[in-house]
């Protein structure tokens, strides 16, 4: 593989890993009020969650850059106070990648914190435990497997999203132009078919890996915690 092929490839499994690092605590965060959470607008909140894994992946990229382009409502923010550009950055890849793979995440955790016995964090509360201790220390430990396979899954998810990342982030060599985004450009290119076939096997390989990890260890998890 050439220099530029193998740039691409660590682009990916950073943008990746940021992009779980960025989702996770807030899928976390989301599971469990959609969990133990009764409120108006719930059902709302449900399905705005889950919007991007029925939207097409170009309309999310839209959508982003409606949000959080140079004059969208949060961008044109975030440049004036901040001077912040998501658009068309690495920065901007990340929160595509994460938007993309939030549903996947959210949907592990909420598996995870449906299978806990409510009984427990009750018991803890009649004790005298508040709702923090409770989570920290009951919801938190017994959620872990679903967790780590939400965090798994969402990498390997996170490595083959296309439509929103050139949407929103555009295909930069060196800085926003991951695995797929390569591939792409290979093909439109006069004999770039080997150089696709070689990313394509690597990227078969990083998602087949990734989805193995997560079978593994979320086995190994509820085994350690009698599940």
């Amino acid at each position: 593989m050439s220099a530029d092929e193998w740039t691409a490839v660590r682009l990916t499994l950073d943008i990746a890993a940021r992009s779980v690092a960025f989702g996770l605590p807030l899928a976390v965060l989301a599971a469990f009020l959609l969990v133990r959470g009764r409120f108006p607008g719930r059902a709302l909140l449900d399905a705005l969650a889950h919007l991007p894994l029925v939207l097409p992946p170009v309309v999310v990229g839209w959508l982003l850059l409606l949000i959080f382009g140079r004059n969208g409502a949060v961008g044109a923010w975030l440049d004036a106070w901040f001077g912040i550009r998501l658009v068309f950055t690495r920065a901007g890849a990340v929160l595509a990648c994460a938007v993309m793979v939030f549903p996947l995440m959210l949907r592990a955790v909420r598996l995870s914190l449906e299978g806990i016995d409510p009984g427990l964090e009750q018991a803890a509360r009649t004790l005298g435990a508040g709702w923090l201790d409770r989570f920290v220390t009951i919801v938190l430990p017994l959620a872990a497997p679903g967790i780590l396979v939400a965090a798994v899954v969402g990498f390997a998810a996170s490595l083959g999203e296309f439509g929103a990342v050139i949407t929103f982030a555009a295909n930069i060599p060196g800085q926003t132009q991951t695995l797929p985004l390569a591939i792409y450009t290979a093909l439109q290119s006069p004999g770039g078919e080997a150089t696709a076939a070689r990313l394509s096997v690597v990227a078969v390989v990083l998602a087949l890996a990734g989805l193995l990890l997560a079978e593994a260890l979320g086995r190994r998890l509820r085994v350690r915690l009698g599940r």
